[in-house]
This record gives C-alpha cells, sequence and structure tokens, in this order.
C-alpha cells in the first residue's frame, strides 16, 4: 500500500511581509478596479493608492512580488497592472539584447 502524499504547509516567511503593508485593512477598492472603470476615475483611484504605496515599509518587496508572479489586477507595489506589464516587456527586451 503506498504511503499518502500529503502536501508541504504554507511558508509564512513568503507571505509575511504583507502584514506589514500600509494597505492592510484598507478598503480595497482603492487598489482594484471595479469592472468598466475609465479615464478620470480610474486615474484618481491609482493615484489614491500609489500615495499609499511610496510611504508603505513593503513597497519592494510587494513589487517585486507582483512582477515575479505577473499580477494581473490591481496596483501592487506602486504599479498599475499596465505599469507592470511594460516594465516586464521592457526588462525582458533588454535581458535578450
Amino acid at each position: 500500500m503506498p504511503a499518502p502524499h500529503t502536501l508541504p504547509g504554507p511558508n509564512a516567511d513568503l507571505w509575511d511581509w504583507q502584514m506589514h503593508g500600509k494597505c492592510r485593512g484598507a478598503d480595497s477598492s482603492v487598489f482594484f478596479h471595479p469592472d468598466g472603470e475609465r479615464g478620470r476615475a480610474r486615474s484618481q483611484r491609482e493615484n489614491r493608492a500609489k500615495e499609499l504605496c511610496q510611504s508603505c515599509p513593503v513597497l519592494i518587496q510587494c513589487r517585486e512580488h507582483a512582477l515575479r508572479v505577473a499580477e494581473p489586477y490591481g496596483i501592487w507595489g506602486g504599479m498599475s497592472e499596465s505599469e507592470r506589464e511594460l516594465y516586464t516587456r521592457h526588462h525582458r527586451r533588454k535581458v535578450a539584447v
């Protein structure tokens, strides 16, 4: 009889930085856009989120996480999804050259 396969437990060290974010406990609607949000409303919301990020003690960890896992939505580490996409594309191009 084969031994049961168990999954490893969660590694809190990988996520512990999130406990120290300024966004912790904040309204998530500041960081994630509602369906259909565009233009000025989106820019204003993103700017509010980025203002919180700028003084966050885990800004770098948050940004690195979002870039590493290709977070598809929201403001992470002071960057929007479109900014992260541009950064990633530019970085890939630099590496390829």
